[in-house]
């Protein structure tokens, strides 16, 4: 089992920033990837980045040159930079936790992204 804990979202302006942590415990496979997924109100589940422990990321059309994913496999934390945000960013975002080659997706519960003036 994997246990995920989120912090960092919250209510930002338009063309503001905001930084998402995850640190991950429990039995963790060397090898795996870590990243972002976001659900608005209505909408599916949607990547928004992950990147693995040997440092390969994967990022949507919509976080490209926006948002940053970064990790420290030591603490075994993900973070997610979001800057220049804009309200169609607000979501539930949602870490995730992945064995390499595969095996059981492991989710947070969620933390609040709200982009409003």
């Amino acid at each position: 089992q994997v246990q995920l804990v989120e912090s960092g979202g919250g209510l930002v302006q338009p063309g503001g920033s905001l930084r998402l942590s995850c640190v991950a415990s429990g039995d963790i496979f060397r090898l795996n990837r870590m990243g972002w997924y976001r659900q608005a109100p209505g909408k599916q589940r949607e990547l928004v980045a992950t990147m693995t422990t040997r440092g390969m990321t994967n990022y949507a059309d919509s976080a490209k040159g926006r948002f940053t994913i970064s990790r420290d496999n030591v603490q075994n934390t993900v973070y997610l930079q979001m800057n220049s945000l804009k309200p169609e960013d607000t979501a539930v975002f949602y870490c995730s936790f992945t064995p390499i080659p595969g095996g059981t997706v492991y989710w947070g519960q969620g933390t609040q992204v709200t982009v409003s003036s």
